[in-house]
């Protein structure tokens, strides 16, 4: 039985070495009889490429997806799973927030339950501050109010995947991808376990920027409840807007020259109508942006060079 590693490197180089003790401690305690570490090359900007290229000649089971240029996390992940060839595959980010010894737990899990599929960690409590965690929260909510997909909240990019799960999860062709809600999406038999998250060494790459890029992602590419309440609140600003001349006019009628409509009670209606107008096209045109990019059939990502 053969496991498959499977990591993306983004200036991961700081990480590695101990990364690599820590996987291999952990394999040891499951009783996989063979196993690869398939790690993709994200763009990385320092020299992580280089130092596992020089680990990889006394450490054979070490493969490298070097992509063309950074595609973003989700999308090397996506690579790293298509190229892994284990009975299971162990999805893990290298930056050692959640230890590698994760990985006898969730083993533990499939050996206690051999029905399942998938055991993810999940945190019971976020880490960081009051913004992070405040952020993380408000991410989690939306996208389960907005989403059909319904997706625990807190899930750690850590998960113990049989093969069957993960060749049904790549037969999804999205070109726009939120890979937890995709994860959750296909189904299966899959446990969630508490896992204790560590604060990581050095400012995360993911900034704020990203974080709501990524929730922005997840939101559109998983409902169309936007879409919805765009007509809801259409209807509702249409029906204020006749109300509301309609009460003008009942005014004007009953007291004549004594009421003064004015401009400026229509300049401030033209630019709520503007601000209206400009946010609902917004949200339409990331759907259509959305449809013409995956219509191009573009590749998620491109594989300059394996390194087997």
């Amino acid at each position: 039985m053969k496991l498959s590693v499977v990591s993306t490197l983004y200036r991961s180089r700081r990480f590695l070495e101990s990364f690599l003790d820590q996987m291999l401690a952990a394999i040891n305690e499951t009783s996989f009889e063979e196993y690869e570490l398939v790690f993709v090359n994200d763009g990385s900007p320092d020299d992580s490429l280089d130092y596992l290229l020089e680990r990889k000649k006394d450490w054979p089971q070490i493969k490298l997806l070097d992509l063309s240029r950074n595609f973003g996390h989700h999308y090397a992940i996506q690579a790293g799973l298509s190229y892994a060839s284990g009975d299971y595959v162990f999805l893990i980010d290298n930056d050692l927030e959640t230890p590698p010894s994760v990985l006898v737990e969730y083993y533990g899990e499939f050996r206690a339950n051999p029905e399942l599929d998938v055991v993810y960690g999940y945190q019971e409590t976020r880490k960081g501050g009051f913004l992070e965690k405040f952020s993380g929260n408000l991410f989690w909510n939306m996208i389960n109010k907005m989403s059909d997909t319904k997706i625990p909240h807190n899930i750690l990019t850590e998960r113990l995947m049989t093969r069957q799960y993960v060749e049904e999860l790549l037969k999804l062709r999205d070109a726009n991808v939120f890979i937890g809600g995709m994860m959750h999406w296909v189904g299966f038999d899959q446990k969630g376990v508490p896992v204790k998250k560590g604060q990581r060494e050095g400012a995360s790459t993911y900034s704020i920027g990203r974080r709501l890029e990524l929730m922005l992602q997840a939101v559109t590419s998983f409902s169309g409840k936007p879409l919805e309440w765009l007509f809801y609140i259409g209807l509702l600003i249409s029906v204020g807007s006749i109300l509301f001349l309609l009460y003008l006019g009942g005014k004007k009628i009953m007291y004549g020259d004594e009421v003064q409509l004015g401009w400026t009670s229509i300049i401030a209606i033209n630019v709520l109508m503007l601000g209206v107008i400009s946010t609902f096209l917004g949200i339409i045109g990331i759907y259509i942006y959305k449809i013409f990019k995956q219509v191009q059939g573009r590749p998620n990502t491109i594989v300059k060079k394996i390194y087997e």
